[in-house]
């Protein structure tokens, strides 16, 4: 498969639901890429700014958080880090859609057998934490930007 963004698809668990990149202009999943829409309009150069920009703000709000930084984002399905948090009225919510691809990262937190998981849109950035394969997800911040 050819990709916008110059991602190595090969070995990617989704690949079986992608209907690739470039064929379908960036909605591989039927929703919209992150990546692929800022290359579309400005370039491999304006993806890069925008993402180490999103990077450092992210690592700003993770510090507000107590919570370690991140070195990089990756383009992730939102089927994969879409998770269902519980609300304190028993409900499930979810803040993304699975059909697009977001930036984000898992950042491991020593000794607790827990990781933080961010993942990010042009518009918010959610913050969690989980257990192993996602298992106990809590909110820790949803924030618009």
């Amino acid at each position: 498969m050819t990709t916008i963004c110059g991602i190595n698809c090969e070995g990617c668990p989704f690949s079986t639901g992608c209907k690739g990149c470039a064929e379908t202009c960036g909605k591989p999943f039927g929703g919209t890429c992150i990546a692929a829409e800022y290359i579309k309009t400005g370039g491999k150069d304006a993806y890069r700014e925008f993402k180490e920009k999103l990077r450092l703000e992210i690592n700003e709000l993770l510090k507000s958080l107590d919570l370690p930084g991140t070195n990089a984002l990756y383009e992730l399905a939102g089927s994969y880090v879409n998770l269902e948090f519980p609300l304190t009225n028993g409900q499930t919510v979810k803040f993304m859609d699975d059909r697009q691809i977001y930036l984000g990262c898992q950042i491991e937190l020593a000794d607790t057998g827990r990781c933080a998981g961010v993942a990010a849109g042009t518009d918010f950035i959610v913050v969690s934490t989980c257990g192993p394969v996602g298992t106990g997800p809590e909110l820790v911040m949803y924030k618009k930007r």
